[in-house]
């Protein structure tokens, strides 16, 4: 390496050796099964069916959820009717007035261009028929929340639904480093975008060099921690009041995925990680993974 160059990475290089060591107990549990599950870009745990996540593919991709288990294993696909995957970059679920939602965020805009962006909610359905192409006993239920930003658009790619429906969204770290942001629940269904709420600057570090771009968060199942991820990363948050985060505990998860997008937690301890890529352009992997005590 050139001096000059080394003088300019050295910071950089110091700040990655300072990463927790990669989770000891990651395994790899399979890869997306679905021929069509190319680009996955998120994940989110079922609320009533054990054993069942939901992903989606990005942008450009047609409007389709799709349930896998934690091995990758194809469970079905549903096209979601009536709306259009410009970017969708993350799903969650959590309550809503029909019970359970799932809540699809089409969130993502790499060139920071979008004037508003959107996320659909729709009830979560309490068997699989519907993604095995059967009907399915409750009702759609689809409805939206168009936001913008108080400060300008912004790329992100990781939401999270908290106990009163509200969404909480994490900027990718393309400017302005990585900045949390909550759309109420009362966003959905009114008319005219909604203005989400500035909540906090969050201590990670953008750095593309590094894989340190923000791509998933997930709310634990006890409602006490969140965690963040970016590409080789995983930051776990405690919840504080009123939606802000406080300190967290990190672990480095560089190479264990070609591409890490997703994060859900399997239970309080355990984390299910996704990645958009598989290796040579195959299946991508699935790990599960604990992060800290």
């Amino acid at each position: 390496m050139r001096p000059l160059l080394l003088m300019i990475w050295l910071p950089q290089l110091l700040a990655a050796q300072t990463l927790a060591p990669r989770p000891v107990d990651a395994v790899r549990t399979g890869a997306f099964a679905h021929p069509d599950l190319r680009e996955s870009s998120g994940l989110a745990r079922s609320r009533f069916l054990p054993h069942v996540l939901y992903t989606i593919n990005d942008s450009g991709n047609p409007p389709d959820l799709f349930a896998v288990d934690s091995s990758g294993r194809d469970l079905g696909r549903w096209r979601v009717p009536g709306v259009t995957n410009i970017d969708w970059e993350a799903v969650a679920t959590g309550p809503c007035p029909a019970g359970s939602c799932i809540v699809i965020a089409d969130i993502g805009d790499n060139g920071e261009r979008r004037a508003a962006v959107t996320l659909y909610r729709l009830r979560e359905p309490t068997r699989l028929d519907r993604f095995r192409g059967g009907p399915d006993a409750s009702p759609l239920d689809l409805d939206s929340a168009v936001f913008t930003y108080p400060d300008g658009p912004y790329d992100a790619e990781a939401i999270w639904v908290d106990p009163t429906g509200a969404v909480s969204v994490v900027t990718k770290g393309r400017h302005g480093g990585v900045r949390l942001y909550r759309v109420p629940a009362q966003a959905f269904g009114r008319k005219g975008p909604a203005v989400a709420a500035f909540v906090q600057q969050l201590p990670i570090e953008p750095e593309r060099f590094f894989g340190r771009w923000v791509t998933d968060a997930a709310l634990s199942p006890d409602g006490r921690r969140v965690a963040i991820r970016t590409y080789t990363e995983l930051y776990l948050f405690p919840l504080l009041p009123l939606g802000r985060l406080g300190t967290p505990v990190s672990c480095n998860v560089a190479g264990l995925e070609p591409q890490g997008e997703g994060v859900e937690w399997l239970d309080d301890t355990r984390l299910i990680l996704g990645s958009e890529a598989g290796p040579g352009g195959g299946p991508a992997p699935i790990h599960v993974a604990r992060c800290g005590a």
